[in-house]
């Protein structure tokens, strides 16, 4: 299959596919349902009128915790005054200020928006624990830790207690390529050179979600001292779901020029070419007339290139490029629109195995991997065709100078000039690619029927072949009176005929 994968195979150093971003959520679900509420508050003895200050003494336990393990560890716990105020970089600021090798970094706490419990009287007057948006406070506990990487924890010290985790699956990598002696380079979050890239692959399909959850819950414990009384309680801790989801596949080209030569006309390909039934395809869905919502593409520009993006309703797949990394990225944000194959319970008690959609729990992530590698791959298969721009940008421009070959002088072409361009379209045409082409097939397409034969114009043509070859754009077939495209020159003139039906102003100007 004609793909850049094996179309670039010289200038590619292998692919390697593993989750990128990841957020996950922690919910004590028995605070959302009403028989939750009314079992947490009898089992504790707590009054409805009495919530308000348990709360308040709890959030205080909470905060007071947080902040004493910050000081145990001599670790500075940092008020934002704002929740616009870039968290990750001050902690990044301050793991060069106060370097660890692992660990917590720091403690930030800010006042933001969330979702807590408040007894408030309902239509039939009597109080109710319902749950209300207010601000409170949060506090984002960054950490250097040896399985994950840099990452955080982020904690709602009001009730319900959610917890965000956000990590990083390839800083999770990295560490698990250091304990199997596998080397690296990398460029931001990106690798751009693995030693064994079989090897790395392997390690990471054997991702364990169970040993995720596990090591979700040592940090919950770790943070939140008030949960030994939710497991007494409900006999349950968090309940860990997938909020956000991104799986990178990285194509590894041996050298930042090599991938610049091609990235523009990928970007162009993609924009231009993916149709809305191609989207879907990538993402695993066939057009159906009951779809509700919209396929939208869109490319913006980046500070390293050119990013491009499909979107089908919050799920998306785009392409970008990071130093000598091509990265097509797969992000879910709502699983139902996949399937994922699972026992399904029946409300005659009976069960069985069956294709449903897919939820948010973290068992469900070795499914997201699936699904998104899929549409990565699929992704990569439709990227084919493509001219190296850059490169060919050069050779369009050395073949509009003058070429002087055995003291011999050729003047260059104007590519743009209607008989060229004509001559170019003609000499594409596929019917020459097996048996070639002839002074006389090019010139009785190019002059009306009574003017081709004519002595002018079969040396006209002769001159004009010369010309082709003086500048590598057409060869001869030895003891033969037939021609066919070079490489080179199959690369301008396809070059040249998509820059006049797209008009590429890089190009056309």
């Amino acid at each position: 299959m004609n793909t850049i994968l094996n179309q670039y195979a010289d200038k590619i150093n292998g692919t390697f596919s593993f989750f990128d971003r990841i957020i996950i959520k922690g919910h004590i679900r028995q605070f959302f349902s009403p028989s939750g509420k009314s079992h947490f508050l009898s089992y504790n003895n707590i009054l409805l009128k009495d919530f308000p200050s348990y709360a308040q003494t709890i959030t205080k336990l909470i905060c007071e915790h947080i902040e004493k393990l910050a000081s145990d560890l001599n670790r500075p716990v940092i008020y934002l005054a704002s929740a616009k105020t870039s968290k990750e970089q001050t902690a990044i600021e301050v793991l060069s200020k106060n370097p660890i090798d692992e660990g917590l970094i720091c403690a930030l706490s800010v006042v933001e928006y969330c979702q807590t419990l408040q007894p408030k009287m309902q239509e039939d007057g009597k109080l109710h624990l319902t749950n209300v948006n207010r601000k409170c406070k949060y506090y984002y506990l960054y950490f250097s830790d040896k399985e994950f990487g840099f990452m955080h924890v982020k904690i709602q010290t009001w009730f319900p207690f959610l917890i965000q985790v956000y990590i990083n699956g390839r800083e999770m990598m990295k560490h698990t390529f250091d304990e199997n002696g596998i080397k690296y380079k990398m460029h931001d979050n990106s690798f751009i050179e693995i030693s064994d890239i079989p090897k790395a692959q392997e390690l990471a399909d054997k991702f364990d979600s169970k040993k995720l959850c596990r090591q979700l819950d040592y940090f919950a414990n770790k943070i939140n001292p008030y949960l030994n009384i939710v497991k007494d309680t409900f006999n349950h801790e968090y309940f860990w779901c997938i909020d956000q989801c991104e799986y990178a596949t990285d194509v590894m080209f041996k050298s930042r020029e090599a991938l610049e030569d091609i990235y523009p006309s990928l970007v162009e390909h993609a924009f231009y070419d993916f149709k809305c039934t191609d989207v879907f395809s990538f993402l695993g869905r066939k057009l159906d007339k009951k779809f509700q919502g919209e396929v939208v593409s869109d490319y913006r520009k980046r500070s390293e290139g050119w990013r491009i993006k499909h979107r089908m309703k919050s799920n998306s797949i785009k392409m970008y490029d990071k130093h000598s990394v091509l990265r097509i990225e797969m992000t879910i944000n709502d699983p139902k629109e996949f399937k994922v194959y699972k026992k399904v319970e029946h409300k005659n008690g009976t069960t069985s195995m069956k294709w449903s959609p897919m939820g948010k729990s973290i068992s469900n992530m070795y499914r997201y991997a699936e699904v998104s590698r899929a549409a990565n791959f699929k992704y990569l298969e439709a990227l084919k065709g493509i001219i190296p721009k850059k490169s060919v940008e050069t050779e369009i421009n050395a073949v509009c100078r003058k070429k002087v070959i055995k003291d011999k002088s050729f003047s260059g072409f104007n590519v743009w000039e209607e008989k060229t361009f004509e001559l170019f379209t003609e000499l594409s045409n596929g019917s020459y690619l097996i048996r070639g082409f002839t002074n006389q097939d090019i010139r009785r397409s190019l002059y009306p029927k009574k003017q081709a034969d004519l002595k002018v114009n079969r040396n006209r043509t002769t001159r004009l072949f010369a010309k082709l070859r003086a500048h590598g754009l057409i060869k001869k077939v030895p003891h033969s009176f037939r021609y066919y495209l070079t490489e080179k020159g199959r690369r301008i003139f396809s070059a040249l005929i998509e820059t006049k039906i797209r008009t590429y102003p890089e190009l056309a100007s």
